[in-house]
Parts: structure tokens; C-alpha cells; sequence
């Protein structure tokens, strides 16, 4: 049974513009995947570990040859956690708005929480970093108030899809889709309405032959 995560890091619900492109993917997604389980992780809604002291403690311990006791290995298991989820889909689709040119920052906090060391990446002197989180699939959407695709000259600015297409290539994914519904605002509502319209048709086809 194919198993999808849904990290929702968007707090605008139905007037998302990524949010609505990833319900059309997921739809289409279900109906050409009859049985999939999607579970969802709302980085807005849901409580994410918080990598405070104990956290920290935690990993130093562990790259030192340590095990965490007390305060640290209740936080590290919380951390644990986050990345057991991940690990457990098969697809992981992220539609995230852009904010201030990269992410917002409950998404950001997500990404801290799973990079780790021997949970989702290794480093040695012979092969540098290798990523340990292999054989999956990201889908994300992007959603952008401008137009920063090649040639807008606003692409330097774009420092969202670059970002999440690099630390999930780092934590091992070498499938990555990647969808962006642009402008939604600066070319006025009916572009806009345009663009969504584009992206929710794109999103359905890829779902639809994944």
C-alpha cells in the first residue's frame, strides 16, 4: 500500500494557492492509487519538536559516541519521531507559499528537526555526506505572489525552490517534482486565477502517472 506524507505549511487553508493545487494532486493521486494512505503533519496546526538545549544536547552526545540520558533523550525521541514519519512514506508532497523570497518558518523548523546525523544523512572522510533517506519520491508546490521562473529577471531571488530541492537532495531524495503557480498576486486576480488553474491541471496529470 502506497503511503504519502502531506506536510501542509500553509496557514491560509482553502485561500492557499499551494494548499488548492496539492488537494487537486491528492485527489487524482487517490483515485490512480485506490488503498494509498495519506497522512498529513501541518506544521502551523501540529506541535513540532522544538530544537532547544535538551535537542542539542542530544545530537552532540550522539557525534561524540555518547548515548543522551534524561531532559536530551526524551527531546531526541521526539526528534525520532518526526523523522520515523517521514521515513514511513513512500511520497512526501510539501506545498509551501513563499515568504520573504524562501520559506515559511514552521516549515524551516520541520527541516532542522529531520536533518540529523545517522538518522537521515552520514558524513565520512572517503565519501563526504551521503544522504540515507533513498527510494522516495517529493512533490512540492510552490506558490509566489511574483513571477521568479528563468528569464523574470527576479530569479536571484527565488531562494524557496532552490532551498527545499537542495536539503532534500542532501537527506538522499533524487526524485524531486517540483510544481510552482506564479504570480498569484503582482499580475492581478485574473492571472492569478490563471496560474491556479495551470498548476492544478499540472499537479493532476503528474499524480495521475506517478
Amino acid at each position: 500500500m502506497a503511503r504519502a506524507l502531506h506536510i501542509q505549511a500553509s496557514p491560509r487553508g482553502a485561500e492557499s494557492f499551494s494548499s488548492r493545487v496539492a488537494e487537486g494532486f491528492l485527489q487524482a493521486y487517490l483515485r490512480s492509487h485506490p488503498g494509498a494512505k495519506v497522512e498529513k503533519l501541518d506544521v502551523f496546526g501540529d506541535e513540532l519538536p522544538v530544537f532547544e538545549a535538551p535537542a542539542a544536547e542530544a545530537k552532540y552526545s550522539l557525534l561524540a559516541g555518547e548515548k543522551p540520558t534524561g531532559h536530551a533523550a526524551r527531546a531526541w525521541k521526539r526528534v525520532i519521531a518526526v523523522v520515523d514519519q517521514l521515513k514511513a512514506a513512500d511520497l512526501v508532497l510539501i506545498p509551501a507559499p513563499m515568504w520573504n523570497f524562501a520559506i515559511p518558518y514552521p516549515l524551516k523548523q520541520w527541516v532542522d528537526v529531520i536533518v540529523q546525523p545517522a538518522l537521515t544523512f552520514s558524513y565520512s572522510p572517503e565519501e563526504g555526506y551521503k544522504g540515507l533517506i533513498t527510494g522516495k519520491l517529493a512533490v512540492l508546490i510552490l506558490a509566489r505572489g511574483g513571477d521568479y521562473s528563468p528569464g523574470s529577471g527576479y530569479e536571484a531571488h527565488d531562494m524557496q525552490q532552490p532551498y527545499l530541492e537542495f536539503i532534500l537532495g542532501f537527506i538522499g531524495f533524487t526524485d524531486i517534482r517540483t510544481i510552482t503557480v506564479q504570480p498569484t498576486l503582482q499580475a492581478g486576480p485574473e492571472i492569478g486565477r490563471q496560474k491556479l488553474d495551470q498548476a492544478i491541471a499540472e499537479a493532476t496529470e503528474l499524480a495521475g502517472r506517478l
